[in-house]
C-alpha cells in the first residue's frame, strides 16, 4: 500500500509540473528556448564611436539592444542639419525596438558631400555592422531624412547588402552637388522593398514629385510603400534639433518600425 501511494504520488507530481510548464506564456510563432533575443522596452542609450571610409576618419553614433542575441542593423543618414540630438534619439529609439544602429556623421569633411564620399561611408557603415557578433549580416537595412532620404533612394538599389529601405522626405530626382545621377535613374536597379515617408505640404521636395517617382517604381514593378502625412512640411520629425513626440511622428515612426521589422 505504501508503494502504491507513492506511484500516485509520483504520477500526481509529474502531472502538475507539466500543467504548469503549459501555463508558460511563449509569443506565437517564436520558440520557447532561452536564446530567444527579447527586445529592451524603451531606448538604449548609445555611443559615438568612428568608421573608416576614403582614407579619412568619420564620427559615428552607435547604439545596440542590451539583450544578448543577433539582431537586424540600420544605417541611419541624417539630414543637412547635421547629426542633430533628435537623430541620436531616434537611433537610441530604434535600438529600443531591436535593431543595431549606426549613425555616421557624414558632413564630416563638407557640408555639401558628394555622392561618391558618401557612398564611400554608407559602404564602411554597412561593414561596421556586420563585423558585430550581434548583428546578423544577411538583415542590413537603410534609413535617411532629407538629404538622406535621397541617399537611401539613391544606394538602396546600388548598395546590395540592403534588404530594405525608408526614405524620409527625399529628393528623387536630385542630381546632388557633385552632379551625378538622380535617384530615379536607378530605379531598375532597385531589388530591395522602399517606403516613403512624406509630408503633403512639403515646399523643399514637393509631394508631387514622390507621387511621380512612385509611378516610375510601379512601372518598373519595384516594391514600394509611400505614406504621406497631410499637413507637414519637410523634416518633420526632427524640430528645432529634438526628435518630435505627437501622435502623428510616433504613427511615422511606428510605420518604419513596422516596415523593417517585415522587411528584414
Amino acid at each position: 500500500m505504501t508503494r502504491s501511494f507513492i506511484l500516485v504520488f509520483c504520477a500526481c507530481t509529474l502531472v502538475f509540473t507539466v500543467f504548469l510548464a503549459g501555463c508558460v506564456n511563449t509569443p506565437q510563432g517564436s520558440p520557447a528556448t532561452a536564446t530567444t533575443p527579447v527586445p529592451v522596452s524603451g531606448p538604449v542609450p548609445g555611443s559615438m564611436t568612428t568608421i573608416m571610409a576614403g582614407g579619412k576618419t568619420y564620427p559615428a553614433y552607435l547604439t545596440a539592444p542590451v539583450a544578448p542575441g543577433t539582431y537586424p542593423g540600420i544605417v541611419l543618414m541624417h539630414s543637412f542639419n547635421g547629426l542633430e540630438p533628435g537623430y541620436r534619439d531616434m537611433c537610441n529609439r530604434i535600438a529600443g525596438d531591436g535593431f543595431v544602429v549606426i549613425a555616421p556623421e557624414w558632413q564630416t569633411f563638407g557640408q555639401r558631400a558628394g555622392d561618391p564620399e558618401v557612398e564611400a561611408v554608407i559602404r564602411s557603415s554597412v561593414a561596421a555592422l556586420r563585423s558585430r557578433t550581434d548583428v546578423d549580416s544577411s538583415r542590413i537595412g537603410l534609413t535617411g531624412f532629407c538629404a538622406g532620404g535621397r541617399f537611401t533612394m539613391l544606394f538602396l538599389p546600388q548598395v546590395k547588402e540592403f534588404g530594405a529601405g525608408v526614405a524620409w522626405y527625399g529628393f528623387p530626382n536630385s542630381i546632388g552637388y557633385t552632379n551625378n545621377t538622380a535617384p530615379a535613374s536607378h530605379i531598375s536597379e532597385l531589388d530591395a522593398p522602399l517606403l516613403m515617408i512624406h509630408g503633403s505640404r512639403d515646399q523643399a521636395s514637393p509631394v508631387a514629385s514622390i507621387y511621380n517617382y512612385s509611378m516610375q517604381i510601379d512601372a518598373a514593378d519595384k516594391y514600394f510603400e509611400l505614406n504621406v502625412y497631410q499637413g507637414k512640411p519637410h523634416g518633420f520629425m526632427i524640430a528645432n534639433g529634438s526628435l518630435v513626440r505627437e501622435a502623428f511622428a510616433d504613427d511615422a515612426y511606428n510605420g518604419m518600425i513596422s516596415f523593417f521589422q517585415r522587411e528584414l
